[in-house]
């Protein structure tokens, strides 16, 4: 498959603040990845986790989840493997610091519903901060990794922002992670 060429820096600057990575959601998901909100080339792409350095896509596959890796233009892909997609903030932004703590709320209520709603075996927020401000919590419970409460009736993961600029995990902890997470939900 031919790659989309990489936004232009006058994309880039014109994706901020926009609403433009739609949720990919579905009846029957074993697990509904949630982010912290679209970086400026996912919002420039409309994709998730499109920037080029981004562990989501190498350690879905390593981990997996997916038979190949998939292109971040191909995040549509996701529900052929019982696999959803959303986030906590919908505006595009250069860095998550960027975000309030009452949008972070805000956001947190709105995953609530999705969840409530489509009923995934498993939800994974990808980002320990946000997780923690979104829901007003000094931490994740159980650290890093499936946590002993229940989500919306959803098991419950929290793991770590994917992000390339995450040097505290790499490549292979993220696939460690995804593939308990995999064995969590019987995939």
């Amino acid at each position: 498959m031919a790659q989309p060429a990489k936004p232009t820096r006058e994309q880039l600057a014109g994706a901020h603040g926009k609403r433009t990575v739609p949720d990919i959601v579905g009846p029957g998901l074993a697990v509904l990845f949630v982010g912290i909100n679209p970086g400026l080339y996912s919002g420039a792409t409309g994709h998730h986790f499109a920037r080029p350095g981004n562990r989501f896509w190498p350690a879905l596959h390593q981990s997996g989840f997916t038979p190949r890796q998939l292109h971040p233009s191909e995040d549509h892909e996701l529900l052929n493997y019982s696999l959803g997609m959303s986030k906590v903030s919908q505006r595009a932004t250069a860095t998550a610091a960027e975000l309030t703590d009452a949008e972070l709320r805000r956001g947190g209520t709105a995953v609530r519903r999705l969840v409530r709603v489509w009923k995934p075996r498993a939800i994974c927020f990808l980002g320990v901060g946000a997780y923690c401000k979104a829901y007003r919590l000094k931490k994740a419970a159980d650290g890093v990794g499936m946590q002993k409460e229940p989500f919306e009736g959803a098991v419950l993961w929290v793991l770590p922002n994917p992000s390339g600029l995450n040097a505290n995990y790499q490549l292979p902890d993220y696939v460690r992670l995804f593939r308990q997470l995999r064995g969590s939900v019987g995939l």
